[in-house]
Protein backbone atom coordinates (compact mmCIF):
# COMPACT_ATOMS: atom_id res chain seq x y z
CA UNK A 1 0.00 0.00 0.00
CA UNK A 2 1.08 3.52 -0.73
CA UNK A 3 1.07 5.76 2.36
CA UNK A 4 3.18 8.65 1.06
CA UNK A 5 1.82 12.15 1.78
CA UNK A 6 -0.96 13.05 -0.65
CA UNK A 7 -1.82 9.44 -1.39
CA UNK A 8 -4.52 7.15 -0.07
CA UNK A 9 -4.28 3.46 0.67
CA UNK A 10 -5.51 1.54 -2.34
CA UNK A 11 -8.36 -0.25 -0.49
CA UNK A 12 -9.89 3.08 0.57
CA UNK A 13 -9.79 4.46 -2.96
CA UNK A 14 -11.01 1.15 -4.39
CA UNK A 15 -14.08 1.03 -2.14
CA UNK A 16 -15.05 4.59 -3.04
CA UNK A 17 -14.50 4.06 -6.75
CA UNK A 18 -16.46 0.78 -6.69
CA UNK A 19 -19.41 2.54 -5.04
CA UNK A 20 -19.21 5.50 -7.41
CA UNK A 21 -19.12 3.14 -10.39
CA UNK A 22 -22.21 1.31 -9.08
CA UNK A 23 -24.05 4.63 -8.67
CA UNK A 24 -23.10 5.80 -12.18
CA UNK A 25 -24.03 2.42 -13.67
CA UNK A 26 -27.46 2.57 -12.01
CA UNK A 27 -28.02 6.13 -13.26
CA UNK A 28 -26.99 5.20 -16.81
CA UNK A 29 -28.90 1.91 -16.80
CA UNK A 30 -25.91 -0.41 -17.07
CA UNK A 31 -25.94 -3.75 -15.20
CA UNK A 32 -23.07 -4.36 -12.75
CA UNK A 33 -21.62 -7.15 -14.92
CA UNK A 34 -20.94 -4.58 -17.68
CA UNK A 35 -18.61 -2.57 -15.42
CA UNK A 36 -15.04 -2.82 -14.21
CA UNK A 37 -12.47 -0.63 -12.52
CA UNK A 38 -8.81 -0.66 -11.59
CA UNK A 39 -6.69 1.28 -9.16
CA UNK A 40 -3.02 1.11 -10.09
CA UNK A 41 -0.78 3.99 -11.13
CA UNK A 42 -4.00 5.57 -12.46
CA UNK A 43 -7.53 4.91 -11.22
CA UNK A 44 -9.84 3.99 -14.12
CA UNK A 45 -13.37 2.67 -14.65
CA UNK A 46 -15.31 1.17 -17.57
CA UNK A 47 -19.00 0.75 -18.36
CA UNK A 48 -20.21 -1.06 -21.47
CA UNK A 49 -23.19 0.87 -22.85
CA UNK A 50 -26.19 -0.85 -24.44
CA UNK A 51 -26.92 2.25 -26.52
CA UNK A 52 -25.60 2.80 -30.04
CA UNK A 53 -24.34 5.88 -31.81
CA UNK A 54 -26.03 6.67 -35.14
CA UNK A 55 -22.71 7.27 -36.93
CA UNK A 56 -21.50 3.73 -36.12
CA UNK A 57 -24.61 1.68 -35.32
CA UNK A 58 -22.75 -1.64 -35.56
CA UNK A 59 -20.20 -0.77 -32.87
CA UNK A 60 -20.53 -0.83 -29.10
CA UNK A 61 -20.17 2.30 -27.01
CA UNK A 62 -18.36 2.56 -23.71
CA UNK A 63 -18.23 5.06 -20.90
CA UNK A 64 -14.73 5.35 -19.47
CA UNK A 65 -13.45 7.27 -16.45
CA UNK A 66 -9.96 8.15 -15.33
CA UNK A 67 -8.72 10.26 -12.47
CA UNK A 68 -6.74 12.30 -15.02
CA UNK A 69 -9.49 13.08 -17.56
CA UNK A 70 -12.85 12.31 -15.95
CA UNK A 71 -15.62 10.68 -18.04
CA UNK A 72 -15.51 9.99 -21.77
CA UNK A 73 -17.92 8.27 -24.17
CA UNK A 74 -16.13 6.33 -26.90
CA UNK A 75 -16.75 3.74 -29.60
CA UNK A 76 -15.20 0.39 -28.77
CA UNK A 77 -12.79 -0.88 -31.41
CA UNK A 78 -10.84 -4.03 -32.07
CA UNK A 79 -8.40 -5.15 -29.36
CA UNK A 80 -5.13 -3.29 -29.72
CA UNK A 81 -6.76 -0.28 -31.41
CA UNK A 82 -7.44 3.00 -29.64
CA UNK A 83 -11.13 3.71 -29.01
CA UNK A 84 -12.85 6.40 -31.09
CA UNK A 85 -13.37 9.24 -28.62
CA UNK A 86 -16.76 10.95 -28.99
CA UNK A 87 -16.91 13.37 -26.06
CA UNK A 88 -15.54 14.15 -22.64
CA UNK A 89 -17.68 15.27 -19.72
CA UNK A 90 -17.64 19.07 -19.84
CA UNK A 91 -16.16 21.11 -17.04
CA UNK A 92 -13.45 20.45 -14.52
CA UNK A 93 -15.27 18.03 -12.20
CA UNK A 94 -13.56 14.65 -12.17
CA UNK A 95 -16.24 13.09 -9.90
CA UNK A 96 -19.53 14.53 -11.15
CA UNK A 97 -22.87 13.36 -9.78
CA UNK A 98 -24.09 10.10 -11.30
CA UNK A 99 -27.22 11.81 -12.66
CA UNK A 100 -25.03 14.38 -14.43
CA UNK A 101 -23.05 11.54 -16.01
CA UNK A 102 -26.31 9.93 -17.19
CA UNK A 103 -27.37 13.23 -18.79
CA UNK A 104 -23.96 13.51 -20.45
CA UNK A 105 -24.30 10.02 -21.97
CA UNK A 106 -27.79 10.82 -23.27
CA UNK A 107 -26.53 14.07 -24.82
CA UNK A 108 -23.65 12.30 -26.58
CA UNK A 109 -25.76 9.41 -27.88
CA UNK A 110 -28.43 11.76 -29.26
CA UNK A 111 -25.84 14.04 -30.87
CA UNK A 112 -26.51 17.05 -28.65
CA UNK A 113 -22.93 16.99 -27.35
CA UNK A 114 -19.61 16.15 -28.95
CA UNK A 115 -16.00 17.02 -28.37
CA UNK A 116 -13.13 14.57 -28.51
CA UNK A 117 -10.53 16.66 -26.67
CA UNK A 118 -9.90 15.85 -23.03
CA UNK A 119 -10.94 18.67 -20.72
CA UNK A 120 -8.35 20.80 -19.04
CA UNK A 121 -8.70 19.63 -15.48
CA UNK A 122 -7.04 21.25 -12.51
CA UNK A 123 -3.78 19.70 -11.36
CA UNK A 124 -4.37 16.06 -10.54
CA UNK A 125 -5.73 15.69 -7.04
CA UNK A 126 -3.76 13.58 -4.65
CA UNK A 127 -5.00 10.10 -3.95
CA UNK A 128 -6.18 11.10 -0.46
CA UNK A 129 -8.30 13.92 -1.91
CA UNK A 130 -9.74 11.63 -4.60
CA UNK A 131 -10.52 8.97 -1.99
CA UNK A 132 -12.22 11.62 0.16
CA UNK A 133 -14.37 12.77 -2.79
CA UNK A 134 -15.38 9.17 -3.51
CA UNK A 135 -15.92 8.20 0.16
CA UNK A 136 -19.64 9.02 0.14
CA UNK A 137 -20.12 6.25 -2.43
CA UNK A 138 -18.24 3.58 -0.44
Amino acid sequence: MDYRPGTAPTPTLSRGLAGYLRAVAAAVGVPPEATSFEVSDTATAYLGLARRWSERPGDDLMLVWSERHGWMVAVETEPGQAPVELAYFPGAEVVPAPTAVAGFVADVVTGRLSGASPPVLPARAGRRELAARLARYA
